[in-house]
C-alpha cells in the first residue's frame, strides 16, 4: 500500500503548520518512526515557508512587468505540496507560482591545474540571521534533494528520505 496526497495552499504564514500537521498526521496513521516524520515536518516546513515568502513576485499574465512568462491570475496567490509515501521512502514536492530560483552562473572549463578550484565558494552564511538557511536545513534533514525552476511556473524543490517503521505499522516494505 502506498500513500499519496496534494494540498493548494494559500501563500499565508497559516498555511505552514497546517501542511507540517497534514504531513505528520498521515505518517503517525501509517506508522512512520517518529524522528524521520519530525526531519521530513522540519523540511516540509522550510519549504513551505520559502514557497510562502517567494513564491508569487512574478506578475501574472498582462501585469506591468510580465515578460511572457507570467503566472496566471488564479495562481497569484497559492503553492501545492505533493507527499507521496510508499513502503520505502516518503518524497515530497513543493512548486510554487513566483520567479523561481536565481539563475547560477555558467562555470568556464577549467585547466587541468585547477581542477580542485572548478566550484565558486558559497557565501558564509550569517549565524545571527533570521533567514537565508531554510535550504541547506532541507538537504541535512533529508537523504536526496532536487531544486529546480519549472519555466513560466514557479519553483520546485522536491526531497525524499528514506523510511523507518514502527512495529505493526500500516506501510511496512
Amino acid at each position: 500500500m502506498s500513500i499519496w496526497w496534494s494540498l493548494h495552499l494559500r501563500r499565508e504564514a497559516a498555511s505552514v503548520p497546517l501542511a507540517r500537521r497534514f504531513l505528520l498526521g498521515t505518517m503517525e496513521t501509517a506508522g512512520v518512526d517518529p524522528d524521520i516524520s519530525f526531519d521530513l515536518s522540519v523540511a516540509l516546513s522550510e519549504a513551505c515557508a520559502n514557497a510562502v515568502e517567494h513564491g508569487g513576485d512574478r506578475p501574472a499574465l498582462g501585469e506591468p512587468g510580465d515578460t511572457g512568462y507570467g503566472r496566471p491570475a488564479a495562481d497569484s496567490g497559492q503553492y501545492r505540496v505533493t507527499a507521496y509515501l510508499d513502503g520505502e521512502k516518503c518524497r515530497i514536492e513543493v512548486s510554487d507560482s513566483g520567479p523561481g530560483f536565481p539563475a547560477r552562473r555558467a562555470l568556464r572549463p577549467a585547466a587541468p591545474s585547477e581542477q580542485q578550484h572548478t566550484r565558486p565558494a558559497l557565501p558564509a552564511r550569517d549565524a545571527e540571521a533570521e533567514s537565508g538557511r531554510g535550504l541547506d536545513l532541507i538537504q541535512q534533514l533529508s537523504d536526496h534533494v532536487q531544486f529546480g525552476n519549472r519555466p513560466g511556473h514557479g519553483a520546485v524543490v522536491r526531497f525524499d528520505k528514506v523510511l523507518k517503521w514502527r512495529e505493526g505499522a500500516l506501510l511496512t516494505v
